[in-house]
């Protein structure tokens, strides 16, 4: 509710300034809120509640252990990061919110991480130390030209630099936020990493930390580098993520690699609004971040559901498996169209701006962009009707309705194997405990209870205290520990479809509500070209 109020006050007293400490600008530190900040911020705040419920559901934010104590912290610490980035009114303040992420990221990103969880992990820890190096080197670099690092104060200070290291340094904004916003080729990162960690992460870090990065992209370069016409650079790397991101998708057969490739092919649709340089491709962009962050965790949330019950993110091995819920179809569909840009959906609104801001500019480098945009929505939808058609366009198998899948029907046919296998799913690989013989009645409850809470309760050994229950007090006790754990799951499911449910929805009303987002993405496009509120706001006078 405060970010929504930012927002409304944003818009309409202009920006609003916080001195920290009580130290004027630009000598202190300074919040600034605007209205592509402010909105930005209620949106990302939304989506980072709905995932955490959907852990929570999960069973990841209530395992018992370190990790339970630790998933809290981390996931408040990146949202803090998250929201610094959008607020912050100076580049070492900016870095310092990347760092936070960063950290809060890792945490994440490896809790109870095996062998290949922790090598991706390493993965991002290593680009994302390499790319904040490179981003205090800017800092230190735009400081020793100008002697400020207030956005604010350089906004008029980059003005007056040489053509030759405003140029530069324009350059090494596009790269540093580029690695960041996985713009191609610096992407390489991104669908090696993202897809390791569990459902819920995974889909906070794609809503987020891709846009939380192009944000400061597009603040830096239209504040301190603004463009007259089409800015090349931005163009060519716009063309360029387009096509590798829709192509490296249509080869992938894990449905989580697909979905991460898509998300680095569509920032490229932001930076085709970027390169326009106008205030109609401004707000087309304005329009698609807001869509983006919705619909990515829409679909994450929603591809962690199938691969639970599928019991596998291989798409040619789900075509073996139980068929999914016909809610479940749905909500995977209705993301899927959207990111696609299937009209009336968020998508088809955000890319029409889009295409529409191409069609206004002219000439060659708008009409590329344009075209590419059009072809990688296709490409788009053809990727996600490949997942969707082996996720749920099938038949229940006959010989064995209960299988998760063909690959391994013989973990299937043990007792505990089954819910063993969606719970792997389900934290995409991660370990639920040693696969135990299952002989005895025992053996699926107490695989449930290792992969939901990381609980010890024994491997399914089928030992006679297992399977007849008294070692742990009786058939009967056993009956209902094992009653309270399935009715504990139940609501777990229905709080992981609930909240993917509510994802999907908000995507739809981003569409219905585009009467009101249109024109204020309009306005927002308009603060970005002309600085002058944003500076005196922050520059001139009292702080609001």
């Amino acid at each position: 509710m405060d970010a929504l109020g930012l927002l409304v006050r944003a818009d309409a007293e202009g920006p609003l300034v916080l001195e920290a400490g009580g130290w004027p600008a630009p000598l202190g530190i300074v919040l600034v809120a605007d209205r592509l900040s402010a909105l930005l911020l209620t949106v990302s705040v939304l989506v980072a509640l709905a995932v955490l419920l959907y852990a929570i559901g999960q069973g990841t934010a209530e395992r018992r252990g370190p990790a339970a104590a630790v998933l809290h912290p981390a996931y408040l610490l990146l949202v803090a990061g998250v929201a610094l980035a959008y607020l912050t009114g100076d580049l070492f303040n900016l870095f310092v919110a990347f760092e936070t992420m960063l950290a809060s990221s890792y945490v994440l990103i490896t809790l109870d991480a095996g062998e290949e969880r922790a090598r991706a992990g390493m993965t991002y820890t290593l680009t994302g130390l390499a790319s904040s190096l490179l981003l205090l080197t800017v800092v230190a670099l735009v400081y020793a030209a100008t002697g400020t690092v207030n956005l604010a104060d350089l906004a008029q200070r980059t003005a007056d630099l040489p053509d030759g290291p405003r140029t530069v340094l324009g350059l090494l904004v596009l790269v540093v936020f580029g690695i960041k916003a996985a713009l191609v080729p610096l992407h390489f990162w991104l669908p090696d990493s993202y897809p390791t960690a569990p459902a819920p992460i995974t889909a906070v870090f794609a809503a987020l930390l891709t846009k939380v990065a192009f944000y400061a992209l597009l603040r830096v370069r239209t504040l301190l580098f603004p463009q007259d016409g089409v800015d090349t650079p931005a163009a060519v790397a716009a063309v360029a993520t387009m096509l590798v991101g829709v192509i490296g998708a249509l080869a992938q057969d894990d449905v989580n690699r697909l979905l991460s490739f898509l998300l680095v092919g569509h920032i490229g649709f932001m930076m085709f609004g970027l390169a326009l340089s106008d205030q109609a491709g401004l707000a087309g962009t304005v329009l698609y971040m807001v869509h983006h962050i919705v619909v990515q965790a829409a679909l994450f949330l929603a591809a962690g559901l199938v691969v639970r019950e599928a019991g596998t993110p291989a798409l040619h091995r789900m075509r073996g498996a139980r068929a999914p819920s016909a809610v479940l179809s749905l909500l995977f569909a209705v993301s899927a169209l959207s990111l696609a840009g299937t009209p009336p959906l968020s998508g088809f609104v955000a890319k029409v701006a889009l295409l529409g801001a191409g069609a206004d500019a002219g000439g060659a480098a708008a009409y590329t962009l344009a075209a590419v945009a059009l072809l990688a929505s296709l490409l788009t939808l053809y990727a996600l009707a490949k997942a969707w058609a082996a996720a749920f366009w099938r038949e229940r198998p006959a010989e064995d309705d209960e299988a998760p899948g063909t690959a391994d029907r013989e973990a299937a046919a043990e007792p505990g194997g089954a819910g063993r296998r969606r719970d792997e799913a389900a934290g995409h690989g991660e370990g639920a405990g040693e696969r135990g013989g299952g002989a005895g009645r025992g053996g699926a409850g107490e695989e449930r209870d290792e992969a939901g809470h990381g609980g010890a309760a024994g491997h399914g050994g089928g030992t006679p205290s297992q399977g007849g229950g008294a070692g742990r007090g009786g058939a009967g006790e056993e009956r209902d520990e094992e009653q309270d754990e399935a009715a504990g799951g139940r609501r777990g499911v229905l709080l992981m479809t609930g909240t993917a449910a509510a994802m999907a929805a908000t995507a739809v009303a981003v569409a219905a509500c585009a009467g009101l987002l249109a024109p204020l993405a309009q306005r927002a496009a308009g603060d970005l070209l002309r600085s002058g509120p944003y500076t005196a706001a922050v520059l001139g006078g009292e702080a609001r």
